[in-house]
Order: structure tokens, then sequence, then C-alpha cells
């Protein structure tokens, strides 16, 4: 498609809720609906100069880590989300998750299913920023390191290294916060270990 073809109502329709979901995630619901309207107030000043050397996605994406970034730097700022990540989220960010099992899930298994989404949905949100922002732009939405590159303004050799970190990080905090277990269906659930909720400060002070 052609820069002078974009029309914006066409571009709100498409982008709206992929950018709505992306920023929910990783600003939590109560942020994410007024942050998306400015990113659309944004992207409708902005269309116009819109050059087609790159992908309309990929600016789009930009406007909103920007803007998502300006409002976790600015104080008084609590991570907070009321939603969940879904089953495909959770196979993306947790490893070997998959179930083999052909019937259809127990109330049983879907409670294990929620807790797990839970847990990793909480400690996503604990990730520091800069980890927390490649780790959903790739594990979540997946983008390319490429285009992470392009949104965050950083090398592609950068975002290799900030998701590598951001997937030990996660994989620390669960590791200190969850006992982990197979279910019948060979699913990957977790249980938390006890009622205190070490961070990733507190887990560095221990060693």
């Amino acid at each position: 498609m052609e820069t002078h073809e974009f029309q914006f109502d066409q571009v709100y329709s498409e982008f709206q809720p992929k950018i709505y979901r992306y920023l929910t995630r990783l600003i939590g619901l109560k942020e994410a609906e007024d942050i998306t309207q400015d990113v659309f107030i944004k992207v409708n000043q902005a269309l116009h100069t819109f050059k087609k050397d790159s992908q309309l996605s990929t600016w789009i994406y930009q406007i909103a880590t920007n803007a998502a970034i300006d409002r976790m730097r600015r104080r008084p700022f609590k991570q907070e989300s009321t939603e969940q990540f879904n089953e495909s989220d959770i196979d993306r960010l947790a490893a070997n998750n998959a179930c083999s099992c052909k019937k259809p899930l127990l109330i049983e298994d879907q409670v294990v299913r929620q807790e797990m989404n839970e847990c990793i949905r909480n400690f996503v949100m604990d990730l520091p920023e800069t980890y927390r922002t490649v780790a959903v732009l790739s594990e979540i939405e997946g983008l390319k390191d490429s285009e992470i590159a392009v949104i965050l303004g950083v090398s592609i050799g950068t975002v290799k290294i900030r998701l590598h970190r951001a997937k030990n990080n996660l994989r620390k905090l669960l590791l200190a916060n969850c006992n982990f277990y197979r279910t019948d269906c060979n699913e990957l659930a977790c249980e938390p270990k006890g009622p205190i909720k070490l961070t990733l400060k507190s887990i560095s002070h221990k060693r």
C-alpha cells in the first residue's frame, strides 16, 4: 500500500486493538486506555509524514512504546494490570508448556492454567522497564529482533542482550517464588511457594 493511500480510519481499525492489548500488557489496564488514545492522536497528526521505507506497524509500535516508557518513568507509576495473558502468551513465555491431551480441559485444569497465567503476568510486570518492554515485544507481540531494534532505537545486538537478560530475570523470579510441576495432561503448572514475594533485588541480596 502506497503512503498516500493510508487513511486514519483504516489504520485505527487495524491497529487500535493490537496497540491497546500491547499497552495493557506493558503498563497495565488502568493506564492503557488513556495512553492508547494519546498514541492514535499522534498517529493521526503525523500519518502524512510516514515514509514507506519503513513498516507502518513498526512506526506505530514505536510511538506506543515511547509513550509507555514516558509514562513508566513519570512518578508516581504503579505497575498494575487486571488483564490476564491468554494461552498463546503463556506458551511463548513458558517453554515446553504444550498439552498433549486431546480432551477438553476439566474445571480443575482450567483453574491451574489460570493460576499459571496470573503468576507469569505478575512477574512480567515486575521486570525492569527495559527488559519488560523487549520481552513483551518479542515473546508476546511476536516481533522480530530487527523490528524491536527500530522501535526502541537500539542495535539488534542490544535487543538480543536485553531479551536474554529478561528471560533470565523472569526465570529467577518464577523459580524463587513458585513450585513447578506437570499436570496429568503434561502441562506445566505452578503454585506459590509462600506468602512472601521475592523480587529481583531481594534475590540478588540473598546471594
